[in-house]
């Protein structure tokens, strides 16, 4: 066995809490390191047996009952109890009302909707592709329907065409 799973075991061989398993006892009798770490948790343990816990203070149980008293009697805080300080009820006052403002203010004034992309476009040469490819764009409505083309021309222009 390695020593984790002995040093696994060691709490119960050190309480005595059955039979000491005799890989353990072997394992034990070869590592010096594993028997010195039984022997200070028994050494440990016999200590904690010896401790006995302190005794309270003969008033602590006095004191304890009128601090429950004392905080039984004080006032609940509320949410809404720092609006007795001045400074931060003013500065909630000031922050709605700039708010409040800054809203009627917006529905006052009409913005303008922004002018699309192609109004930002600076026109190319003429006879360039980026001309061509700004005139597609721009006329895009116009060029999707071919049926006011086919009417322009008329009916013995598209027969021609073919």
């Amino acid at each position: 066995m390695n020593c984790k799973t002995i040093c696994e075991q060691l709490p119960d061989v050190a309480l005595g809490l059955g039979p000491v398993p005799p890989d353990v006892e072997a394992h034990l009798a070869s590592c010096p390191e594993c028997a010195g770490t039984l022997r200070a948790l028994k050494a440990t343990m016999s200590l904690l047996d010896e401790w006995q816990a302190p005794e309270p203070s003969p008033y602590w149980d006095t004191r304890m009952q009128a601090r429950l008293r004392e905080e039984k009697q004080r006032v609940p805080v509320s949410m809404w109890s720092w609006l007795r300080r001045p400074a931060l009820s003013l500065a909630a006052a000031l922050c709605l009302v700039v708010g409040v403002g800054t809203y009627q203010l917006s529905r006052v004034i009409q913005v303008p909707d922004a002018p699309g992309p192609i109004a930002n476009v600076i026109p190319a040469p003429t006879g360039t592709a980026v001309a061509d490819l700004q005139y597609l764009e721009k006329n895009n409505d116009v060029l999707q329907n071919f049926d006011a083309l086919d009417a322009l021309y008329g009916d013995e222009d598209a027969n021609s065409n073919n």
